[in-house]
């Protein structure tokens, strides 16, 4: 076999290159797949190359793909927005007792600005609780105009039926009192004692 990376013949029977290393076993593979063209559109290439409204419909279909709906989105919106705002409680509490520690050490001009540094801590809180205030209200909105959209969108077989009148069941009978046949030998029994009479 020929190896493609340092041009020397090798052995069919040996896996790696005995010359360079290179993996002769999946070298092999590829070249007995017949009709199997490179495609350049499964690259990280094509990718870079796409359109903006391109590359957001591959994500949507990428995320459809691995179960990532809107409603789970909305979750770990609301999941990272509790995080980032207890970090940002944390982060406070931290500067605020460190702070104390250093102020023992320092003039009074350089404590009055270090016993304001916790405030760093809000910055953080705030956002997670804007993640947590989007999650609950915006997402949700946004979830719904999704369902709402699928539900549009889903094909009549499967089970939801269009607004407007049903189809004729011509398997549906009215139920009747009476026999058809059941009055007409009545009508025969009554009409044969009239004719004697």
């Amino acid at each position: 076999m020929f190896c493609p990376r340092c041009a020397s013949n090798q052995s069919d029977e040996i896996k790696f290159c005995t010359s360079c290393g290179a993996n002769l076993q999946v070298v092999r593979e590829v070249l007995e797949q017949p009709g199997k063209k490179f495609d350049w559109g499964d690259t990280w290439m094509a990718e870079m190359f796409m359109s903006g409204d391109a590359a957001e419909m591959r994500k949507l279909e990428m995320e459809r793909r691995m179960g990532i709906t809107p409603e789970v989105k909305r979750y770990r919106e609301i999941k990272a927005g509790v995080i980032v705002s207890s970090i940002g409680v944390g982060l406070a509490i931290f500067l605020f007792v460190f702070m104390q520690g250093i102020i023992q050490n320092v003039g009074p001009d350089a404590a009055e600005i270090l016993t304001c540094l916790w405030i760093a801590g809000i910055i953080p809180f705030m956002i997670g609780l804007a993640l947590i205030i989007n999650g609950l209200v915006v997402s949700k909105k946004l979830v719904e105009i999704a369902e709402r959209n699928e539900e549009r969108a889903k094909p009549l077989e499967e089970g939801v039926s269009p607004r407007g009148l049903r189809a004729a069941n011509t398997s549906e009978f009215i139920p009747a009192g009476m026999s058809v046949t059941e009055q007409t030998t009545r009508h025969l029994s009554n009409s044969g004692k009239k004719v004697d009479k």
